[in-house]
């Protein structure tokens, strides 16, 4: 569903204190128009940007919406040390939350959209333990917001694929009730077998035709020898553009040089990267994934979960987050951890936008005298717009 609409005194990014604000017009759900005079059409409806500095939205794309809790009772974390415990802490609690998965997911892409985040790309567990009921909660989730945001959603195997009899049917169920990508999990680290893990993934891709994205915890050579292995199928199955490595640890746990060889085969393959901004590894080397044209988007991974308490759907404070993992201070730096956020995450995904005229008309405002003042600050968002239409002001939905 797409719309008309004026946006009056905004800032478009980049900011000039100098330059006074401008109009927006929305037309068919596109950016019309920048500026001020523009020849409004009768009966298009107005709204007030403060003069706030205007962005691109937002795009969250690692999110794990079938498992947050955000909005129930805190719960304190009781998982034991190491991935594995994480997994089977999950398993052993998620059946005893006090909402369904589709009531949790809903409330909490509900906040994420209020927050100013129009493109979300969130996986859904997909086991023998829970079968195809985290999937589905997801799916009814992104039914709810359907008019506010575009979500994809990622069957994604949590507690491997090999490990469990069974898996790789649930899989190929999911991709056929809904699910646009499929998942993978540390293919060598944690299935132990990643010729045979790929095998699934990949085989189950080109069976529906669609996208791969691949969970790599795994660190220095071992996820570094894996990105290899994934990259070699996406040269002999030509899927360039079509996949995307999450979290990516390899990347900042080689040597530069062996770093340099991963983020220029990347880059040649066109094969995405997502992070989280973790807070107990070292960052990704940002600049360089940039500088090689390597597609770099940003997301909150679980939000107040079994996994981890933190997280609370708001992707500006995720980009401040990605700034202070960093220890960037420069203005130049901190905006580009905003466009990770934002233009970053939506050539993740497909879904390219900007502040130019033509591109889809999904924007946020955001309260602050510059963009490095809005994330320091984080206000709540004047307006957020999803296809042309206001579809949340002031931090709540409308």
């Amino acid at each position: 569903m797409t719309g008309d609409l004026l946006i009056r005194s905004v800032r478009p990014w980049p900011t000039n204190p100098d330059v006074p604000a401008v109009d927006v017009l929305c037309v068919d759900g596109l950016v019309a128009s920048i500026g001020t005079g523009a020849d409004v059409p009768p009966g298009v409806p107005e709204v007030d940007g403060r003069g706030g500095v205007l962005l691109p939205s937002f795009a969250d794309v690692h999110a794990h919406l079938d498992s947050t809790r955000l909005g129930l009772p805190f719960r304190p974390h009781t998982a034991g040390p190491g991935l594995g415990e994480l997994i089977d802490n999950d398993r052993r609690n998620w059946r005893s939350a006090e909402r369904s998965v589709a009531e949790r997911a809903t409330h909490t892409l509900g906040l994420t959209i209020a927050a100013g985040a129009t493109t979300v790309r969130s996986h859904a567990q997909v086991d023998v333990d829970s079968g195809l009921d985290k999937l589905e909660g997801v799916l009814a989730a992104r039914e709810a917001h359907a008019g506010r945001a575009t979500v994809e959603v990622v069957a994604f195997p949590q507690c491997g694929i090999l490990r469990e009899k069974g898996t790789a049917d649930l899989l190929d169920a999911a991709l056929r009730a809904g699910a646009d990508l499929v998942g993978g999990l540390d293919p060598a680290g944690y299935d132990r077998d990643p010729v045979r893990h790929l095998d699934v993934v990949f085989g189950l891709a080109e069976k529906h035709q669609r996208g791969v994205d691949v969970h790599l915890h795994d660190a220095g050579s071992l996820g570094a020898f894996q990105v290899e292995l994934i990259c070699e199928r996406v040269a002999a199955l030509d899927m360039r553009g079509a996949v995307t490595v999450s979290h990516a640890f390899a990347l900042s746990s080689v040597d530069a040089d062996r770093q340099r060889e991963l983020v220029d085969l990347l880059a040649e393959h066109d094969v995405a990267v997502t992070t989280v901004a973790p807070g107990a590894r070292e960052p990704l080397p940002l600049q360089q994934l940039r500088r090689a044209g390597v597609r770099l988007g940003l997301g909150q991974d679980g939000t107040r979960d079994y996994w981890s308490p933190y997280g609370n759907g708001d992707m500006l404070d995720r980009a401040w987050q990605l700034a202070f993992r960093s220890g960037f201070r420069q203005d130049a730096l901190v905006e580009m951890c905003v466009d990770i956020a934002t233009r970053g995450g939506a050539a993740v995904v497909g879904r390219p936008h900007g502040l130019t005229e033509g591109a889809p008309a999904d924007l946020v405002v955001v309260p602050g005298d510059t963009v490095t003042a809005a994330v320091m600050d984080r206000a709540p968002r004047t307006l957020v717009v999803h296809g042309g239409r206001v579809v949340a002001a002031g931090g709540e939905l409308v």
